[in-house]
């Protein structure tokens, strides 16, 4: 039994995979033009790594794969920018959430959200959250769309960010207390 191997077809990629790769990009990167730039990036850097392109994996896979690393890129020189707060007080970090012992505090409790098993009402959900996630400060906006759109672990982030550990820790809590904090409040 031989192994199907894939062949690349660069003529029909901004066809094919072009809109794909854009709304994969937008809502983690938060800007068109941006977004427009990196999938462009993406089409460059797989023509000039064509050769490398051995099949095994689908041409979708393989961009989409180089498309992540550009973000993560984007990101990494993004934060080179970006001053590193020095560590903060968590004091009164929480909003109000939780009580002295660290239990929720019962007007403050997660809302049961049945929205979820319908499709119109999970993609009003989900702009609800990509309007929040924009408002974020900007450290920790790149955190948590790292976090949780990427999907990497702590330890990727902090260095992609050039920012310590306990800082990390701090921004990831700060802005889940505050997309849900917002999510909330603006939820149907």
């Amino acid at each position: 039994m031989t192994k199907q191997v894939n062949k690349a077809d660069p003529q029909n990629w901004l066809q094919q995979y072009g809109d794909l790769l854009y709304q994969y990009t937008l809502p983690r990167v938060n800007d068109s033009v941006i977004a427009e730039d990196l999938v462009q990036e993406t089409f460059l850097s797989a023509l000039k790594g064509l050769d490398g392109y051995k099949g095994e994996a689908s041409e979708k896979n393989w961009l989409f794969t180089i498309l992540k690393n550009k973000i993560i890129d984007h990101y990494r020189k993004k934060s080179s920018g970006l001053s590193v707060m020095s560590m903060p007080d968590l004091q009164g970090a929480d909003g109000g959430w939780f009580d002295e012992e660290g239990s929720w505090v019962e007007n403050r409790m997660p809302k049961d959200w049945d929205a979820a098993d319908k499709p119109l009402e999970r993609k009003e959900i989900q702009k609800i959250i990509n309007w929040c996630k924009d408002h974020l400060k900007e450290l920790q906006q790149h955190v948590f769309t790292l976090k949780y759109m990427e999907d990497l672990d702590s330890i990727e982030i902090c260095k992609i960010l050039n920012i310590s550990s306990s800082n990390y820790w701090v921004l990831i809590h700060r802005a889940r207390l505050k997309m849900r904090d917002c999510v909330e409040k603006h939820r149907l």
